[in-house]
Order: C-alpha cells, then sequence, then structure tokens
C-alpha cells in the first residue's frame, strides 16, 4: 500500500476535528435556530419542495417523505465524513422555516458551499439572512474555513440581495452553468472571505 503524498502547506481544518463532535445547534438574529434535520421533518420538508419558488431554483427534489428521511440520513453522513452540514432552519427549533447548507468541504484549502431556500410565509421577513449570518460566522471564525461561497440564477433576485445583504461579494458569473426547469441559467458566484467578514 503506498502512502499518499503529504501537502506541501498543513490543512487549514484539521482532518477528524469536525466529525469527532455532534453537528452543532446554531441561533440566528432574531431567534430562529439553525438544527440538524430530524425525521419527523420529512413532511414539511417534502411540502416545501412543493412550492413553485423552490421548485423554480430547485431541480432535485424529494418525491416522498421516505425519500426525505433517506436525504436526512445521507446528511448524518456527510457530516461524519467531513464533506457537508445540512441544517433545518426552524422556529424555537420545531416549525421548518427553510434549510441551511455547507457542503462540498475542501478542509484541506479551507473552502464550502452555502445553500439555502425558504418556505412562503418566512420570505422577506429576514430569517434566510439570519441564517446565513449564523452559519458564516460559525464556519469562519469557529471553524476557521477561509473560503464560503455561494451561488444562485442570475435571475434570482431575492437570493442575490440575501448574499450581497451578507457580506458575500459578487465576484462574477458562471456561464450557463446550472440547469434549471426551463433550461440552463448563468449563476451568480458570491464569496465571502474570513479577512473580510463582518
Amino acid at each position: 500500500m503506498t502512502r499518499a503524498r503529504p501537502l506541501s502547506t498543513p490543512p487549514v481544518i484539521a482532518a477528524g476535528s469536525l466529525a469527532a463532535a455532534p453537528q452543532p445547534v446554531l441561533t440566528a438574529a432574531g431567534g430562529p435556530v439553525l438544527r440538524p434535520w430530524a425525521d419527523g421533518d420529512a413532511p414539511a420538508f417534502l411540502a416545501a419542495y412543493r412550492d413553485d419558488e423552490i421548485r423554480r431554483w430547485h431541480t432535485r427534489r424529494p418525491l416522498s417523505e421516505a425519500q426525505a428521511r433517506e436525504w436526512f440520513a445521507a446528511y448524518r453522513q456527510e457530516w461524519q465524513r467531513e464533506k457537508g452540514g445540512h441544517w433545518a432552519v426552524t422556529r424555537d427549533g420545531a416549525e421548518v422555516l427553510g434549510r441551511i447548507a455547507l457542503k462540498g468541504w475542501n478542509v484541506d484549502d479551507g473552502v464550502a458551499e452555502v445553500a439555502y431556500w425558504v418556505v412562503p410565509g418566512a420570505r422577506r421577513t429576514g430569517v434566510a439572512s439570519g441564517a446565513l449570518a449564523a452559519l458564516t460566522a460559525w464556519a469562519l471564525h469557529e471553524i476557521r474555513f477561509h473560503r464560503l461561497e455561494l451561488d444562485h440564477s442570475t435571475r434570482n433576485a431575492a437570493s442575490c440581495g440575501v448574499a450581497t445583504g451578507s457580506g458575500y461579494v459578487l465576484e462574477g458569473t458562471k456561464r450557463s452553468a446550472a440547469v434549471h426547469d426551463d433550461g440552463r441559467h448563468d449563476m451568480h458566484l458570491h464569496a465571502c472571505v474570513l479577512s473580510r467578514v463582518r
């Protein structure tokens, strides 16, 4: 068995340091609680993906409560493998208001990707911005990721507003980068880096 060559620079985040602890519960400004998904959230999760706006921007969708629970199990495995973290954005830890995820972890370089949605009743109330701020602060200041990336369709003005309002700088446009129900979309790329976080 050959040994992998060591990195020329040390990893930004030590391997095993995240999986060694349970996925945290985070509290956002204004009160929303970010917690790991539980099997009992499957009906709310499935209902969210039946919303026209969420469907417009997310082509990967669960088809049943059973499949939603399979996704939750996969989310737990991602945490254990240090590949990602997925949170339910809730009111007081109960009612599901949305979803936020930190995925695609590269612990060597300290880079990860953010994704989110909120249910119709929680839109334009600061829930998305609050959840993004809480997750960003945890990822950059506690875990010490260096760079968080976020992309969205150039036609999704609401998501663009959440990103820029939360300190994610618009860096450019990825042409024809994602498939949506109505075809390929250009995607805005935003990023927040540790030295520039608010």
